[in-house]
């Protein structure tokens, strides 16, 4: 990794937390992404937000430059495998888009059983459950096993502060959320994108081992995948090479994804409820040191951060008044 401890360091006083810019239309805030539409497009700011467990954490330093960096890599990797709405990536934060309609479901892929979070596979699992949205799992899986075939396991969108509820096809189409030609359409999109993921994954030694795909309608009514394509956010991420030998004595593989920080939440009894935990610096600096790792691994090129101070140079190249 190209980018030092002490450049971190010194990022911690520099992250971006929140924008409100002027001029870019209506503004809607996600966990990690400040949204603004306006002309038939979607302005989208990767802010340095982390959220686990369904809450917003705080800030890892750099982190919304590596999201933005490895999303717009994956979107071209993959613009052969299922169309996407990716219109220029202007900034190191910013993304610009097609404004399209986001389906009501996240499409969640697993090869694995595993996770530490209230809606996991494995959470589920290790409390008795043998049908997990629709699939039957067999008797005696142990943590982190891999999955006869990768499953989809869909979700609904939470509100912000509540829990994603993991749901089978079948309950989500009887919720008449969506039409059940545009489920099937963007579920066999999100096979697609696992198994193109899986590939490229593995030609660089790492495991791609769930994720987690959205899906909106561009205004002519073509289906897109939106928003990002496996990035240490929507992702989970096992090295190849040590997975086997960590697994036969029943530890946790290595990884380097936000699974750091959600275990080491999780030590502190923390699972999505009641007051966030103060995550250390020396936690937010590794954890965002695992966030770069992972993009050079997975991109084959070094990133290199833009240390300048984030609103000034995001208005800049947007053209607009510093907010």
């Amino acid at each position: 990794m190209t980018v030092s401890i002490e450049t971190l360091r010194e990022g911690l006083s520099r992250t971006l937390d929140g924008t409100n810019f002027e001029g870019l239309g209506h503004r809607y805030e996600g966990k990690v992404r400040d949204n603004y539409t306006k002309d038939g497009k979607r302005t989208i700011v990767v802010t340095d937000r982390i959220s686990a467990f369904d809450r917003v954490l705080g800030t890892l330093p750099y982190k919304g430059q590596v999201l933005n960096s490895l999303a717009a890599w994956w979107f071209n990797e993959t613009a052969g495998v299922v169309p996407n709405h990716v219109i220029d990536v202007p900034d190191p934060n910013v993304m610009v888009g097609i404004e399209c309609e986001p389906l009501p479901v996240e499409y969640v892929v697993r090869a694995y059983i595993t996770g530490v979070t209230s809606t996991s596979i494995w959470t589920h699992y290790s409390k008795g459950t043998r049908v997990f949205c629709g699939h039957e799992l067999p008797d005696a899986l142990k943590k982190h096993q891999k999955l006869p075939d990768p499953i989809l396991t869909p979700s609904t969108k939470a509100e912000h502060g509540d829990h994603d509820v993991s749901v089978s096809r079948e309950e989500i189409l009887a919720m008449g959320r969506i039409s059940e030609a545009d489920f099937d359409e963007a579920a066999g999109y999100a096979m697609a994108l696992f198994t193109h993921g899986q590939k490229v994954c593995a030609e660089r030694g790492l495991i791609l081992v769930d994720t987690k795909y959205e899906f909106g309608k561009t205004p002519e009514g073509q289906i897109v995948v939106i928003d990002e394509i496996h990035t240490p956010d929507s992702s989970r991420f096992w090295y190849a090479n040590s997975y086997r030998t960590r697994f036969d004595a029943g530890e946790d593989p290595e990884s380097f994804d936000k699974e750091y920080v959600r275990r080491w939440l999780a030590g502190k009894g923390y699972k999505g409820d009641g007051p966030v935990p103060t995550i250390p610096d020396e936690v937010r600096v590794e954890a965002s040191r695992r966030y770069i790792q992972a993009c050079d691994e997975i991109r084959g090129v070094a990133f290199e951060p833009d240390t300048s101070e984030p609103l000034e140079r995001i208005a800049k190249n947007l053209g607009l008044e510093k907010a």
